[in-house]
């Protein structure tokens, strides 16, 4: 439970930075971006250790996750100019999901 609960934190610390600096759009890019890696380390973690034929499709699984809500996050923008714009909800988004991907070892563990 402590890995998630300290993914979660750090997160949403990362989007309020991100907010901070780029608004309410680049807020919500980035909560985005701690559910899907919360998800994607929900996926993962239980299969650490296991053979690839485990391992792999869970992996998938998880980036699949990412992808999918990034592109979401882009469409949904792009269709709802008038409550959230596109370029800084995207990059609100990847400036959160980076930094987390860049530590998921650590959360991993």
């Amino acid at each position: 439970m402590k890995p998630y609960v300290l993914l979660i934190v750090v997160g949403v610390g990362l989007s309020a930075i991100v907010t901070l600096f780029g608004g309410w759009s680049a807020g919500v890019g980035g909560v985005v971006a701690v559910v899907g890696q919360t998800g994607a380390v929900l996926l993962i973690r239980p299969v650490i250790g296991a053979p690839n034929k485990e391992f792999v499709p869970r992996w998938l699984a998880g980036m699949a996750l990412r992808a999918a809500l990034v592109i979401g996050l882009v469409v949904f923008a792009a269709l709802h100019r008038s409550s959230l714009s596109p370029l800084p909800a995207a990059l609100g988004c990847l400036g959160v999901l980076l930094p987390l991907l860049f530590t998921e070892t650590r959360f991993l563990k």
